[in-house]
């Protein structure tokens, strides 16, 4: 499938609200081994962030400032839209906030969730002009040399922070991707949800000199999670932001998260009018993680005994 092709499809990737129910194929219990990893069909995973300032403020900082592509804003039936970006390789979507969640400010060490955004540019002087030009202060670059980066780190209109990194020379590959941070009350359950039931691809852990901690990443294409722990009391930001994941078996995932006792947020459904089956799940913070099955990724799942 090409690119075009794709992007297409991630256009009936939105944030859901107005489903409804669909009937469910037959999926074979997973192995003690398996994890989502098996079924991701798009290689990267797209985010989100949820916001009350006004929406074209956030259009502005992440579209003009950035310099990210606006899609067409998608609307999912409930009077609210879906705004989104392509970032690289994977899409930001912009939402308001919803009711049934927490929210916390604070920065990246003010509570857990996801609390930082990290894209790659090539050029310092020409993303500090469009700070300048859409009347914000430039960023204040400082280079990381025991982490081999150099980076600036700000916040959109929402108060949520954005990390910028300078990779002078890099590669369109290299520019594609993104990091999400996320802040976790304990290590071990995070690592593991993201190892062994996301199946995510582990990282060597690095020292993170600009927060003085360790950072434990984990990645699947362009796009990489990074997890960091600062006090285990932190209160909880369920609501800021998420992570969406394409893949070819959305039963299979669903099956999966029953088994492994992972806590399912919304239940496995179709968004109407879209062909779309969706499970939304939590991870051990809070953070949903939306797995989305589309026509085009349902067709490309392999014929396999366990249907994946």
């Amino acid at each position: 499938m090409s690119r075009h092709d794709r992007s297409g499809v991630w256009a009936l990737l939105v944030i859901g609200a107005a489903v409804s129910n669909v009937a469910v194929a037959q999926t074979t219990a997973p192995d003690a081994d398996a994890t989502t990893a098996s079924v991701l069909w798009q290689p990267s995973m797209n985010v989100f962030r949820r916001f009350e300032v006004p929406a074209e403020r956030m259009y502005e900082f992440y579209g003009g400032v950035l310099g990210f592509k606006q899609l067409s804003t998608l609307n999912v039936g409930n009077g609210g839209g879906v705004a989104r970006f392509q970032a690289g390789a994977q899409e930001l979507k912009l939402t308001r906030r919803v009711g049934n969640r927490s929210y916390q400010g604070g920065g990246v060490r003010g509570a857990t969730g996801l609390r930082l955004l990290t894209f790659f540019f090539a050029d310092e002087a020409q993303l500090s002009q469009r700070f300048k030009e859409h009347g914000l202060a430039a960023p204040e670059f400082k280079s990381y040399r025991g982490e081999g980066r150099r980076s600036a780190l700000v916040q959109d209109p929402d108060g949520q922070d954005v990390e910028l990194v300078i990779l002078p020379g890099a590669t369109a590959e290299e520019l594609a991707r993104i990091e999400v941070g996320l802040t976790v009350a304990d290590l071990t359950r995070s690592r593991d949800y993201y190892r062994q039931f996301v199946g995510l691809t582990e990282l060597p852990p690095v020292d993170d000199e600009r927060f003085g901690t360790r950072k434990y990443s984990y990645r699947h294409g362009a796009t990489t999670i990074s997890l960091r722990n600062f006090d285990k009391e932190l209160p909880a930001d369920t609501g800021s932001g998420g992570i969406q994941y394409v893949v070819s078996n959305v039963d299979f995932v669903d099956a999966l998260a029953k088994e492994r006792n992972v806590v399912v947020a919304q239940p496995l459904s179709g968004l109407r009018g879209f062909d779309l089956r969706t499970v939304w799940l939590d991870d051990p913070d809070g953070v949903t993680n939306y797995f989305a099955e589309t026509g085009a990724s349902r067709a490309a799942r392999p014929t396999s005994p366990s249907g994946r």
